[in-house]
């Protein structure tokens, strides 16, 4: 038997972050199977249509599923924001009036790719920039182009990474070049890799060592990365870095 805590559900509250909410709403109603109400309105016969007892009964458990599904957004939508839409006699109009209202329409949904789209391929590392600075900055603008829509493999976060990295890396990425399969390299590996020839470059800078002679020296130290993630070789040798921009994003 199912106890009062068991039933208890979290809601995530609506804060203006559309994309973040959808996610987390959807996470949430799709393990109990009501998602098909969000995607897609039930239908109530027309004028003068003779449903059959079944027929009645199907649609009466939809209506009490859609109330069911619509008190979890009345929950998480504030209400100076539910009083500003208009349509919300079912789940799904109520979550679509919220996303055109906050997401925008398709048009708008193109004009903001178009430049996430920009914004990404002009990143690039500052001097002064950590690895974990950067790393977050080029997966913010990543994760809002896949909210979007936009096709975005860890390949091609990698690849702009690797590329856009500041001067004092140059070593290191052709090390990752020369050692790694950089198609099958995930974002989460490559960061830890330089991660941690960042922390023994700040090392060396302590000691007052910050030669290029000594940064090479680093990445040799490191057996060129190949040993410490186990990724096999692949067929990037001596391609070179290169600070070009990925144009095809």
């Amino acid at each position: 038997m199912r106890s009062e805590k068991d039933n208890f559900v979290i809601i995530p509250k609506f804060d203006g972050d559309y994309e973040h909410w959808s996610m987390l709403m959807e996470n949430m109603i799709r393990p109990k199977e009501w998602w098909h109400l969000i995607e897609t309105d039930y239908v109530e016969p027309t004028r003068g249509e003779v449903l059959n007892g079944a027929q009645r009964q199907a649609l009466a458990d939809l209506k009490l599923t859609d109330l069911k599904v619509k008190n979890y957004l009345f929950q998480a939508i504030d209400k100076s924001i539910l009083k500003t839409i208009i349509q919300k006699n079912t789940s799904k109009q109520l979550w679509d009036s919220l996303k055109i209202k906050y997401q925008g329409s398709e048009r708008v949904q193109r004009e903001q790719l178009q430049r996430l789209r920009r914004d990404f391929e002009i990143l690039e590392m500052k001097e002064n920039e950590t690895i974990t600075e950067y790393f977050s900055k080029v997966l913010l603008v990543a994760t809002e182009m896949r909210n979007m829509g936009e096709d975005m493999q860890d390949n091609k976060i990698v690849d702009k990474i690797l590329r856009t990295l500041s001067e004092k890396f140059t070593y290191v990425v052709c090390s990752i070049e020369e050692s790694k399969d950089i198609s099958s390299l995930s974002v989460d590996s490559l960061q830890s890799s330089l991660r941690c020839h960042e922390q023994k470059i700040n090392r060396h800078q302590t000691k007052g060592s910050t030669s290029e002679e000594h940064v090479l020296k680093i990445s040799s130290e490191e057996g060129r990365f190949s040993e410490t993630q186990g990724i096999g070789r692949g067929a990037f040798r001596g391609r070179g870095r290169g600070r070009g921009r990925v144009g095809n994003l």
